[in-house]
């Protein structure tokens, strides 16, 4: 059992690997790493469809590019920036980034596939965050989250951005690298319209 459902009750077999699998940050990031060049090496692209999803692809990268200049992981409580917009807006530049390739890549079967993507990890990452978050912050993390969505902001612009690193970025989340394999991935697919 990973650290994430120690407090789960078991699950034997099957359901309790999927479980597992489900929580685990590594099979999130490796397979959405992963879905990237699958996606474009399969890709069918079409001019317009493509320019839509790259903008999107783009989009998102510069979200989570900007949300992980500000994190400092379980140990500040990110309110400002991006974090006054959505509590997790790196998933919200992963959600653009996924649907910017699902549209990108011109493949009908790229919607289902990243559907059960998305199912498959961001719920219960996002439950899972929410009460770490809330178990090491406290009555801090309760009072934002009453008015910060998870997601899905309701609002566009940030409140008290200033505070954003690039080493912040790169020693938290690696995201220039991250950054340059993503639109690297989305070039690719390009190479064909």
């Amino acid at each position: 059992m990973g650290k994430r459902t120690a407090d789960l009750p078991p699950l034997p077999g099957l359901p309790g690997l999927i479980r597992e699998l489900r929580y685990s940050e590594v099979a999130r990031q490796g397979i959405g790493l992963l879905l990237m060049p699958f996606l474009a090496f399969f890709a069918t692209p079409s001019a317009l469809p493509f320019m839509a999803g790259a903008a999107l692809v783009v989009l998102g990268s510069i979200v989570r590019m900007y949300a992980s200049g500000f994190i400092v992981k379980n140990k500040q409580l990110a309110t400002v920036g991006p974090y006054s917009v959505v509590r997790h807006p790196l998933y919200t530049g992963n959600g653009l980034i996924l649907i910017g390739f699902v549209i990108a890549c011109g493949v009908w079967w790229a919607i289902p596939l990243g559907i059960l993507f998305w199912w498959l990890f961001y719920p219960v990452t996002i439950a899972y965050e929410d009460s770490k978050l809330e178990r090491i912050f406290g009555d801090a993390w309760r009072q934002w989250s009453v008015t910060v969505p998870a997601v899905v902001p309701r609002r566009v612009w940030p409140r008290g951005g200033g505070g954003w690193s690039f080493m912040t970025s790169l020693r938290e989340n690696f995201e220039p690298v991250v950054m340059a394999f993503t639109l690297a991935c989305i070039g690719w697919i390009g190479t064909r319209v």
